[in-house]
């Protein structure tokens, strides 16, 4: 019996013809078609397409080439991060999400973080260091993910410059993730209580270079893309998906403020600082694809500005703590990086092991063993580049969450490709999904 839910079963009786296409001669198939005259037909659009943005799967029923129905089928990617965060210390859990949404993954670190902290009843004790850190590679972060957005949406339409120019912008942007966290991605850079460690001594010029860089060279998308007969043509009205639709579906980010609705978690639910830093909510009107793409583009600017912020802020705060002074929660105590980006320091482990046998077994157990949350749960949302993400972790007063969930937006955002795609073409489809920028890593964790 055929077990596809997306298959006819064995017992059910199909309307009309049925090809099952073995590799035989293609001609014949066509010519069979044709002289039925009929245009209705069933694509799989993935999941190993260059068009649906990971492992995606798009069930397209179509006429011709107008889709009547569209669905999606994910679960090609599962990872198991929030089943497997349960086996492992609260602490440790930060470097399971951060895999999640491999394009943000800051905004997961965060809003976990966030949570352990309002459970913990901390919230009030992060160092402001700790807060403008976490300010700083969000917005870095919103800037790269747009980036890859725009990049990858601008190659499946063949605008093979905006795809190259993007990632070369990214490449900035990462080297700033490197020199802070060391790594590129699954950075699990933000800890429970602040971060893992200061800003190395040349980072804040290296920043500074790095927004100038952005300045001058993010024009560049507005000049290929803003006024082009072909950009506009194949984006003006693509997608369309207007307020009520995006509030009935819970689509939230770049989606929902294309409506015109200026709905951000940094102004109408600030964290980490937020309410005190300059920046306008972007908002677009046209509901559709294109406008999905200028507000991205808005929002570069502005975290743009915001960065500028923390730059000025952190010059100011030279030597403050990244971290709280809890020692039963501060954990790795002090961590420093080797100069290969990994491991302890030298300097560190000799600090370690020159204060005291009973610091080095403290050091130890809070380690391998981790700290103890309150029983409790807590969700404490935060705005992502693509919308609202949210951890929902519950303890039961123990080392390890008792649950780990996230809201995910590219996973809620992926409801709404049904309405942006029936009745369109299927050139349109690709237009369409990649105006959500759904990550697959952060749908199937």
């Amino acid at each position: 019996m055929n077990t596809d839910p997306y298959g006819a079963f064995s017992n059910d009786e199909a309307e009309g013809q049925v090809y099952t296409v073995t590799g035989q001669d293609w001609d014949s198939l066509v010519a069979e078609q044709a002289e039925r005259g009929d245009g209705h037909i069933v694509v799989n659009m993935g999941p190993q397409h260059p068009s649906t943005h990971g492992v995606l799967r798009l069930i397209l029923e179509m006429e011709g080439e107008t889709v009547t129905e569209a669905r999606c089928g994910i679960g090609y990617l599962h990872t198991g991060i929030e089943k497997n965060m349960e086996y492992r210390t609260w602490t440790q859990g930060v470097t399971f999400c951060t895999r999640m949404d491999y394009l943000s993954p800051f905004s997961q670190e965060v809003t976990y973080c966030l949570g352990i902290e309002r459970l913990l009843g901390i919230e009030d004790e992060i160092p402001e260091k700790a807060d403008v850190i976490r300010v700083l590679m969000l917005e870095l972060n919103r800037i790269s993910s747009h980036l890859v957005c725009i990049a990858t949406g601008g190659m499946e339409i063949g605008a093979l410059t905006v795809m190259t120019i993007g990632f070369r912008e990214r490449e900035v942007i990462l080297d700033m993730f490197e020199l802070i966290t060391g790594l590129r991605m699954n950075h699990a850079y933000i800890r429970p209580g602040g971060v893992a460690q200061d800003l190395p001594p040349d980072a804040l010029p290296k920043l500074r270079d790095c927004v100038a860089w952005m300045r001058k060279h993010l024009p560049e998308y507005a000049d290929l893309c803003n006024a082009n007969p072909i950009f506009i043509g194949r984006l003006d009205g693509v997608g369309y998906l207007d307020l009520a639709g995006c509030l009935a579906l819970g689509i939230t980010g770049p989606p929902l403020r294309a409506t015109g609705y200026d709905w951000d978690l940094r102004k109408k639910q600030p964290y980490c600082g937020y309410e005190t830093y300059d920046f306008e909510v972007q908002t677009w009107d046209t509901c559709d694809a294109y406008g999905r793409f200028r507000l991205r583009l808005n929002e570069m600017w502005e975290s743009c500005k915001i960065i500028e912020q923390c730059i000025d802020r952190l010059e100011k705060m030279e030597g403050a703590p990244v971290m709280v002074a809890d020692p039963k929660i501060a954990w790795p105590a002090q961590l420093s990086l080797g100069s290969d980006g990994m491991g302890n320091s030298n300097e560190h482990i000799k600090h370690i092991m020159g204060e005291s046998m009973e610091a080095l077994i403290h050091h130890f157990k809070l380690v391998t063993e981790g700290f103890r949350v309150p029983p409790g749960q807590a969700y404490v949302p935060i705005e992502s580049p693509k919308g609202e993400i949210g951890a929902h972790v519950v303890s039961d007063g123990g080392t390890r969450p008792f649950r780990a969930h996230f809201r995910d937006p590219s996973f809620v955002n992926l409801q709404a490709m049904p309405a942006l795609c029936e009745g369109a073409m299927i050139s349109d489809v690709v237009v369409a999904v990649a105006s959500l920028d759904p990550v697959m890593g952060g749908v199937d964790r």
